[in-house]
């Protein structure tokens, strides 16, 4: 590949990413046009029809096959029920934190979870922390204190969205490149598709299902649903594919930060001044991770530039 040709790869997988998480950012207000429909059933029924969305990609694909080599595999059938449990965890909370007015909340998961994937990477992979990102971690802890003491609120659903998302991408590192982005939300799908019906079952005998029952229009829109879910992920993943980390890594704000804005602007979610600061470390926090990713990510291309040129 020419340089113009692999700088114009490059260009297209950002383009791809910015895509994957403009799309991300939206999701909040596309979730709040499905009312009534409450968080768990909102949940099942994405689960089922992301199933049938991904079923259909790989019929006109025609890959069937790749599917069916990942299901040969134990060690890769273990991590994917892993990585849809992790995923299933991620979407609940996150659906019932929109559902029920905490959508800057919401954003507030986003917003620290390169602080957890740094965490992870110490706690679960050995990696030592630079001075930088020692100093990050910190003003993320103390502004985590300053949310629960000065806030008086506790916050869950945004430590869980950081937690569940930060482990799925470890776990997705696990996986690697031998699970393509179709099969990987297929199967994950697959293997939540008994508690969406569970879920169901539930719904439907406690506060009674929606789909259906609210108009046709409602119901293309939970239909869509699947679609919704899936195309983001496709467009990361060819992003990802194309892009470099450090340009990913730039555009991973984009979503929390529209997220924040429909919160705080659009929806009109209180912002005190004491969320005002907690939310202000955190974002101190994340300029001191950024700007320390890419100096270390310069240093480590100017290492490797000689042996290139060899």
């Amino acid at each position: 590949m020419t340089p113009e040709e692999s700088a114009r790869e490059e260009t297209l997988g950002g383009v791809y990413a910015f895509a994957a998480y403009f799309l991300w950012g939206f999701m909040p207000l596309y979730f709040i046009l499905l009312a009534p429909t409450g968080p768990w059933e909102v949940v099942a029924w994405r689960i089922l029809f992301s199933l049938i969305f991904c079923a259909l990609l790989l019929t006109v694909t025609r890959t069937w096959r790749k599917l069916v080599a990942i299901l040969r595999d134990k060690r890769l059938v273990f991590w994917t029920i892993i990585a849809g449990l992790l995923i299933y965890v991620n979407w609940q909370v996150f659906l019932i934190g929109i559902l029920t007015g905490h959508v800057i909340e919401g954003s507030l998961g986003y917003f620290i979870n390169p602080i957890v994937t740094v965490l992870l990477g110490v706690l679960v992979l050995g990696e030592r922390l630079r001075r930088a990102q020692w100093v990050a971690m910190a003003i993320a802890a103390v502004a985590i204190i300053v949310i629960i003491v000065a806030y008086g609120a506790f916050p869950w659903i945004a430590l869980t969205l950081a937690a569940s998302f930060g482990t799925y991408g470890l776990v997705k590192k696990q996986i690697g490149p031998r699970v393509d982005a179709i099969s990987g939300l297929t199967l994950e799908s697959l293997w939540l598709a008994p508690i969406a019906i569970g879920q169901l079952v539930v719904v439907a005998e406690t506060s009674g299902i929606t789909f259906g029952n609210a108009g046709a229009g409602h119901a293309v829109l939970l239909t869509l649903a699947g679609a919704v879910t899936a195309i983001p992920l496709l467009l990361f993943a060819a992003g990802a594919r194309r892009a470099p980390l450090t340009v990913i890594g730039m555009l991973q704000f984009v979503a929390p930060i529209m997220q924040f804005l429909t919160g705080w602007w659009l929806l009109g979610e209180p912002m005190p001044l004491e969320r005002w600061i907690g939310f202000g470390l955190v974002w101190v926090a994340l300029v001191i991770l950024t700007i320390d990713s890419l100096r270390h990510s310069r240093r480590g291309r100017g290492t490797r530039q000689p042996a290139q040129i060899v």
